[in-house]
């Protein structure tokens, strides 16, 4: 056991005490797909998204991490079995949907139709102020990209 009692100070570094930047991404939505490998290229080819990880053998992904240039990611796997006992994956192949924030959706638009990407919603303003449109991977998934950033946050006092 440690005996070291000094622990009154957390040093964990948010990303925001001095440099008033946001925290480094602490929730990743994840799915898993049949085939793993595949999705990674395509999102990486299609939508831009950067491998960061990706752990197992041959066509089988245990983790994989994909990070988003503006910020965030998403972490994902090959389909499996449940294990002995445990609770099954809630979200099969193709039932994810993210909304990812871009500052240029045209582009992206653009570059996701030279992909391939199955578009399911055009480029659209909306009425809150965001220029979006929404693409499909070969999963099934729904990726809805645009260029609201979210409600401005109240800072903690």
């Amino acid at each position: 056991m440690d005996t070291d009692t000094d622990t009154d100070t957390d040093t964990t570094d948010t990303g925001t005490a001095d440099t008033g930047t946001a925290p480094a991404p602490q929730v990743w939505p994840s799915l898993r797909a049949r085939d793993a490998r595949a999705l990674i290229r395509f999102l990486s080819e299609a939508f831009g998204f950067e491998e960061v990880v990706a752990y197992g053998e041959g066509a089988f992904v245990a983790h994989a991490e994909l990070a988003w240039p503006e910020g965030g990611g998403v972490m994902l796997g090959s389909v499996r079995p449940t294990p002995e006992g445990g609770e099954p994956w809630p979200g099969g192949p193709g039932t994810l949907t993210a909304y990812v924030v871009t500052a240029d959706p045209d582009a992206l638009y653009a570059r996701a139709v030279a992909a391939g990407a199955r578009i399911v919603t055009e480029p659209v303003g909306t009425d809150y102020g965001s220029r979006t449109f929404t693409a499909a991977d070969p999963e099934g998934n729904h990726w809805h990209f645009g260029t609201y950033p979210g409600a401005p946050r109240s800072s903690a006092a």
